[in-house]
Parts: structure tokens; sequence; C-alpha cells
């Protein structure tokens, strides 16, 4: 458990929420974390988050499972945006995708390595998921009723061309994935330390590894060429009883010394988990599912409310610490002990 130690009576009238990731100055310490299939949630989902990223001043992070194509997605914001790479359909899809995204202007590359299989997720089983992707009438007829009754959602899901596909993968002779497809995918491109030399080779910009929850997982990227690291968990969503993100914090900043570029990302949620990240070490945050919500309700208007939701409870909260900037924010802010 973390809880805050406020210094009082600081003048702290204007808190500056800028900082700088990876030699790019943001508005804001957090940037928007991959999330695969946004267009399910709203029509264009990840060139419309992108937007909206860029509009709040901060950058957009392209998962490879996207519904846009990553020139699109690139093209829709004004502030930077980034490829988070599978290596699903094999290293020369990969090799591709990762050439399209230099070409197109993606500043940096995010390669996840935590995902050797896809977690065994039972909320979507239970929902109906596999049923959802068969594109087998028949099969989705016991869940017809919850589209009904969201006609709204389902005219723009129907508007942007229904179940899609991953045009960002794209398979000889095949074309791009299919929904059905992804988790069989998944399970045969699994990254290995190996694979960060050959992808050095493509890409010549910054890479980012993430899904990092141990030291030693931490200085391995660093040898491998990493440029930052990402502590994640993957939201949770992938192997059970995993130490949550936060816990594992500390030993990684402690691994690679307080002035490397460590990230971290699962279950941020306020303006105040970010301040408590950026006091155990972080740099910055990723933060997927609360634009994602925000999006479905409200497109890119929704997107950049929810940044400006976030912005301020980082700003007040600041100044209730007694600090000015994210860079003063550090230890001496909280105060931890075990649950």
């Amino acid at each position: 458990m973390v809880t805050f130690r406020p210094r009082s009576a600081v003048a702290t009238q204007e808190c500056r929420l800028q900082t700088t990731v990876l030699g790019t100055p943001l508005a804001l310490p957090l940037l928007l974390a991959p999330v695969g299939s946004s267009r399910l949630f709203y029509p264009r989902g990840e060139a419309v988050a992108a937007e909206g990223a860029g509009n709040a001043g901060t950058a957009y992070i392209l998962s490879t499972l996207s519904g846009c194509r990553l020139e699109e997605v690139k093209t829709a914001s004004k502030g930077p945006v980034w490829y988070q790479l599978y290596l699903v359909g094999g290293r020369d899809v990969a090799k591709g995708a990762i050439e399209r995204a230099r070409a197109a202007g993606f500043s940096a590359l995010v390669i996840t390595i935590d995902t050797p299989v896809a977690g065994l997720r039972e909320r979507d089983l239970r929902n109906g998921m596999t049923r959802l992707v068969s594109r087998r009438f028949w099969s989705m007829l016991p869940v017809v009723s919850q589209f009904l009754a969201r006609p709204r959602w389902l005219a723009g899901f129907l508007s942007d061309g229904g179940l899609m596909a991953f045009p960002n993968v794209v398979l000889p002779g095949v074309g791009p994935m299919s929904y059905a497809d992804v988790g069989a995918a998944l399970e045969q491109s699994m990254v290995a330390w190996d694979d960060l030399r050959w992808i050095r080779e493509i890409w010549k910009g910054p890479i980012v590894v993430k899904g990092v929850l141990t030291g030693e997982d931490a200085r391995r990227a660093v040898a491998e060429g990493a440029a930052a690291v990402v502590v994640s968990n993957h939201g949770g969503r992938q192997l059970d009883g995993a130490m949550t993100s936060l816990r594992a914090l500390p030993a990684i900043v402690q691994a690679l010394g307080e002035d490397y570029p460590v990230m971290i990302d699962s279950g941020f949620r306020r303006g105040g988990d970010v301040l408590i990240a950026l006091a155990l070490g972080a740099k910055f945050v990723f933060v997927g599912r609360p634009f994602n919500y925000a999006g479905a309700i409200g497109g890119q208007a929704g997107i950049v409310h929810a940044a400006g939701i976030l912005a301020s409870e980082i700003s007040r909260n600041m100044a209730l610490l007694g600090v000015l900037s994210p860079a003063e924010v550090g230890p001496t802010q909280i105060r931890a002990r075990q649950a």
C-alpha cells in the first residue's frame, strides 16, 4: 500500500506537467497505451485515439492488432506516434510492418515480450468472443439481442465495415489477418531476445521493451539495445498471480538506475496513480482502458476530455503534495508499506 506525504505551505500556484520522453517534449507525463482492437469500441478507433492524443499534447502507441492502417493513424495525429510490435505472421510479416512504420514517421518501436501464448481470458469466453469472431450467424444468435439493444453502436460498427481484419499484419498470398486467427497467430509468434538483434537492423530509431517485471529482464533488455523499458503485467490479462506492475517497479528502477527511462502500465485510472508511479521511479505512465472507454463514449472529444481530467487530477495533487513539476516527484512524497 502506498500513501502520500504532502508538504504544506509551498507556493505551487503554477504546477507544470510538461516533460520529455525519448527526446520528445510532451504536455503530460503519460502516453496512450497500445490497446488492440480499439476499432471494435468506436469507428476508426485507433486513428481517432491518435488524433485525440495529439490534440491533448501527448503520444499515442498503436497496437499491431489494430483495425486501422498504420499510415492512417500517423496522419491523424499531430503528435508523436509509436508502433507496438507483435511478431504475428512471422518475421517477414513483422519486417514489412516495421518498414511501413518507419516510412510513415513513427518515432519509436515498442516490442511486447510477455505473450509467448495468449492468457486464458475467461471473461472473453463468458462474453462469447469466440462466437462473435466466428462470422457464423448461427453461432452469434445467443448475443444478437445485445447488438439490437445498442442500435447506435451497431450502426457505427456496421458503417465502419463490421468485424475488422488487421491491416498491419499482411500475410503473403492472403492479405490482412482475420480476427478469428489472432489467438493461434500469437501462440506462434513469441519474441525472444535474439529477435531484438534483427529488429535493430531494420529499425534505426529507439526501441522500447514492454512486459518487464524483473530486474534481470530489465538489464537484459538494456543489453540488447532498449532505449527504455515498460514495467507491465499486460493489464492483468496474461499470467494469473503475476505481481502488479507497481510492486515490481522499485526493483527495476534499482537495477537500471534512477536516470534510466523506466515506464509503467497496467491499472492506472487516476491522476494520483500516475504520481505514485513517478514517486516510485517511473518516468512515464502508459494509460489504456480509461482512454478506450472515453473514446467509446465520445470519440476524439472523449479522449481529449479524459486527458483533461487526468491532467487536472495530476496538477491538483502536485499542488497538494507541494511540488511544481513531475521531475520533483520522488520517494519523499510517498510512504510505502506492505498491505
